[in-house]
């Protein structure tokens, strides 16, 4: 007996370093911009002492959404009454802190939090368009090396100040942070974003052949966001920033199946217009070695419905559908290479043509390229082909 309960023992110590939820500072959202030096108080030297000059770093400014215990709704009804937001200032405490670097700052921002920061249920970074210029080698490395803080999480690029987003009081969610979240998930669903959380953005920092992207959002006068472009990066610094409509580009050349994309075509040999929207994607690349020079060929295949057309005068039958597939064949292929042309001029591959090459051609990318920083040059210079094929499954029905 004695054997058995010596044995049995250590199996009861699985709670001793316990600690409760209401215990914890619960970070949902972080939003980082440059600070302004006329912002550090004199009280912020934690980390470092005052003779050590490590503000030549450049100051950083983060902005915290901390869960309030008990306000955060569970259920319709609850916290306040009514399915409506725009309470975020009862569920949620705004706090910030300055440091020199994100760490620092984190650490300043702890000796003016009673409890422990938890990051289990980070669920939204938010960067300004200045601090994302700036660099976020950084920033990468911290949430990176923080094992509390989820891949499935989002990073989003925002015009103006972070500061101003973590603020923010949107009417459709009483926890602004969800909010945001909901956005990009929503937007992955219907296919008008594609899938870039945490995870793969990351991934994409790392490899040697793809370049990262991230949502620019836009913060609107009704406190709500809009997704307004890419983000496209150049090892760890923003390089430029797409229009709203190249979201669909780029997601029709790398074969996002979520389709959402509408776009007018005008009918050949009529002066009347169709709303027309995709259905789902395909492509795929071929990645050839052409006088010494990559050279990746795409096709893309986009099934499509039209929604509306401008007016009645043209009679929608499958002999106008084939002149309208002809016709949206046509504008795709150059609208996707003059993207793509845009996108090569900052060497930023976030198509992932490097990866191809990489993996399809492994004695080229070992002879003449080795690095990312080689094949962002590289980049600039391949050559790129698309094929466009477009189906059009329904053209919709007329009451007679």
């Amino acid at each position: 007996m004695l054997l058995v309960f010596l044995l049995a023992f250590p199996l009861l110590t699985g709670c001793w370093d316990r600690l409760e939820i209401e215990e914890r500072a619960v970070v949902l959202g972080v939003g980082i911009d440059k600070a302004n030096p006329k912002e550090k108080t004199i009280n912020e030297d934690v980390s470092h002492a005052k003779d050590e000059n490590v503000e030549q770093l450049g100051l950083i400014k983060i902005t915290v959404q901390i869960a309030v215990p008990g306000r955060i709704p569970l259920g319709p009804g609850e916290g306040g009454g009514g399915g409506g937001g725009g309470g975020g200032p009862k569920t949620v405490w705004v706090v910030d802190a300055i440091g020199s670097t994100v760490s620092d700052a984190f650490n300043v921002l702890q000796q003016r939090v009673s409890q422990p920061l938890f990051f289990g249920h980070l669920r939204i970074i938010v960067l300004s368009e200045s601090m994302a210029r700036r660099g976020i080698d950084n920033l990468n490395d911290y949430f990176r090396r923080n094992p509390e803080v989820r891949r499935m999480g989002w990073m989003i690029v925002c015009k103006g100040q972070a500061s101003d987003i973590m603020n923010a009081s949107p009417q459709l969610e009483r926890v602004p942070t969800l909010y945001s979240m909901t956005t990009m998930e929503q937007a992955v669903k219907m296919g008008r974003f594609p899938n870039d959380f945490l995870g793969i953005f990351w991934n994409a920092v790392s490899a040697k052949g793809k370049e990262g992207y991230l949502p620019y959002v836009v913060l609107m006068e009704d406190q709500n966001i809009q997704i307004s472009g890419l983000a496209y990066f150049n090892s760890d610094k923003l390089a430029g920033v797409t229009d709203p409509y190249d979201i669909t580009l780029y997601m029709g050349i790398m074969g996002s199946r979520e389709a959402g994309g509408e776009s007018y075509v005008k009918i050949p040999n009529s002066n009347d217009y169709v709303m027309v929207q995709s259905r789902s994607r395909k492509s795929n690349f071929k990645t050839r070695i052409v006088n010494g020079k990559p050279h990746v060929t795409i096709n893309v295949l986009i099934e499509a419905n039209i929604l509306s057309k401008s007016s009645s005068n043209t009679e929608l039958d499958k002999n106008v559908a084939k002149l309208i597939e002809r016709q949206i064949e046509k504008n795709a292929a150059k609208k996707y290479k003059d993207f793509i042309a845009k996108i090569q001029k900052s060497g930023s591959d976030i198509f992932g043509f490097g990866e191809h090459v990489r993996a399809i051609q492994p004695g080229y990318w070992n002879r003449e390229v080795q690095s990312a920083e080689k094949w962002a040059q590289i980049f600039k210079e391949t050559t790129v082909d698309v094929a466009v094929t477009i189906h059009i499954r329904r053209i919709g029905m007329k009451a007679t």
